[in-house]
């Protein structure tokens, strides 16, 4: 079976769809935001580096950057429920994984005078090999962790996979990325009361209007004809759950499975009143155009 990629703009349901896809017997789901394959300093940062981007210096402070990510970050970074990326995907496997990784990415290590280390890194002439060199890290991490779950596929969640397409596709041409959509309003409704997101309307906007206006742009370019990409609604899904659950999974190429976790009315149209009517008529002002494109209707 194919990867399965979830990608949003956050807050739009893209935790809950990754949840429900992991349920399926077939399909594990890798239980937090791993962060290492399109977050600044991660696989992408050092594709780019390696390839178009090379210069000695650009290269070595990517490779510094991923090291940091991999070896500090990740392995210090514990979800709700106190586990690591490493604890996650099997602690032998990952450091196995990640200390093969350097030799293959560095061509000569010194040290200059003072003891500071310093590696030059390899350049790629041949995108591809770099590329099959980084699908063979996820697919040892992700593809293990499913095995050791009973399962043949694997999905992963990061909201911004929606910005990334072109390189999760560049790494597995054979992916499934699901795009989970929500209205506008209630996105950014929902940004404002998340800690980590601008805690003021405006501040919201300015979040999450460049996110739209990226996607719109990427995808009125993209050639999406072959790809295994899907589109939903996150209201869709909860005025129809078990028909739009039997058509997500048919689409995903694998049989239809009644799940725990669903997509509820009630849930998602509690942010309906949030906004006095001139705080949601300013919204629509800004996004309108986003809206319209998203195939939502204002009010």
């Amino acid at each position: 079976m194919s990867p399965i990629f979830v990608a949003g703009t956050g807050r739009s349901g893209t935790s809950r769809l990754a949840d429900i896809i992991g349920e399926h017997p077939r399909i594990h789901r890798i239980p937090m935001e791993t962060r290492f394959i399109v977050d600044p300093g991660g696989l992408r940062d050092a594709a780019e580096a390696l390839t178009t981007r090379y210069d000695p210096i650009v290269g070595e402070d990517a490779l510094r950057r991923l090291t940091d990510l991999l070896t500090v970050w990740l392995p210090g970074r514990r979800d709700d429920r106190g586990k690591t990326v490493p604890e996650l995907v099997g602690e032998q496997r990952y450091w196995d994984t990640v200390g093969g990784l350097w030799p293959r990415l560095i061509a000569y290590a010194y040290d200059e005078p003072g003891g500071r280390r310093r590696v030059i890194p390899r350049y790629f002439a041949d995108r591809g090999e770099l590329v099959g060199i980084l699908r063979g890290v996820v697919g040892a991490l992700f593809g293990g962790a499913a095995a050791d779950a009973g399962k043949p596929a694997w999905c992963e969640k990061t909201p911004f996979n929606l910005l990334c397409m072109d390189f999760l596709w560049e790494l597995f041409p054979e992916a499934a990325i699901v795009h989970i959509k929500r209205h506008p309003v209630a996105v950014v409704a929902s940004h404002v009361e998340q800690p980590w997101a601008p805690p003021t309307v405006d501040g919201a906007l300015a979040w999450v209007k460049p996110v739209y206006e990226r996607w719109l742009a990427w995808k009125a370019t993209a050639a999406l004809t072959g790809r295994r990409y899907v589109e939903v609604r996150a209201e869709d899904l909860a005025a129809d759950w078990p028909g739009q659950r039997r058509a997500l999974f048919e689409r995903l190429g694998v049989g239809d499975h009644v799940t725990g976790s669903t997509f509820e009315a009630h849930r998602l149209g509690h942010r309906a009143g949030q906004f006095d009517r001139r705080t949601r008529e300013h919204i629509e002002r800004e996004l309108g155009a986003i809206i319209e494109a998203m195939g939502y209707q204002p009010g």
